[in-house]
């Protein structure tokens, strides 16, 4: 089933946004908010699990561990539709990390730990994953190749 974004191959590439104080029940709202980007980029349901599960954890990672849960501070998802592309931004004003320092939760000593996952869940559902640090935060972008789901 072919998925069209466009009429007459004039597309505008459109741009929703999210901001969620650090609250971990702000999590709440990504669901709603990526359901109703979903009404113009129709992925299916299985690209939807993917990204949702994604965004899910890149703002819980953004609120927990950037921001500290600090209800000052603030995570910002932006995604950008464009014809071949879904690109998603999450931003917290936290300080950063050290991504080679995380460990692998498929290692066995990390096997039963309850929180370490995140990084390695947005890898695994997203084509592609970046992290960049600025004086502002912590910007995670993910990104979704549509042109393969044509």
């Amino acid at each position: 089933m072919k998925r069209s974004l466009h009429k007459n191959n004039s597309f505008t590439p459109r741009t929703f946004q999210l901001v969620c104080h650090s609250d971990p029940k702000e999590v709440m709202k990504v669901e709603g908010f990526l359901k109703k980007m979903n009404k113009v980029v129709k992925l299916d349901d299985g690209t939807f699990y993917r990204l949702l599960v994604a965004t899910t954890e890149a703002v819980n990672n953004g609120i927990i561990h950037g921001n500290k849960s600090n209800a000052e501070k603030l995570v910002t998802v932006l995604c950008i539709v464009k014809p071949q592309m879904l690109i998603v931004k999450v931003e917290d004003e936290g300080r950063g990390f050290n991504p080679g320092k995380v460990p692998n939760p498929l290692d066995e000593e990390h096997l039963l730990k309850e929180s370490g996952r995140g990084i390695f869940l947005m890898k695994s559902m997203m084509d592609k994953v970046r992290f960049r640090f600025t004086k502002h935060g912590t910007l995670v972008e993910m990104s979704i190749n549509l042109k393969r789901l044509q």
